[in-house]
């Protein structure tokens, strides 16, 4: 049995690790460019709505 727990307990470990890097990812890398700057998306497409009146 004290191997099913070292098993067990490698495997919890690495799910922690695992989140542990998915919020550390969301939280401290920049996905974004930042201040005013153009990011190759193009908008002129869009219209934008109108109230009636």
């Amino acid at each position: 049995m004290n191997v099913q727990v070292t098993i067990i307990a490698i495997l919890f470990a690495a799910a922690v690790f695992y989140v542990c890097r998915l919020v550390y990812k969301n939280l401290f890398t920049k996905k974004s460019c930042g201040g005013n700057c153009k990011c190759g998306v193009d908008f002129s497409a869009i219209e934008a709505n109108k109230p009636s009146k």
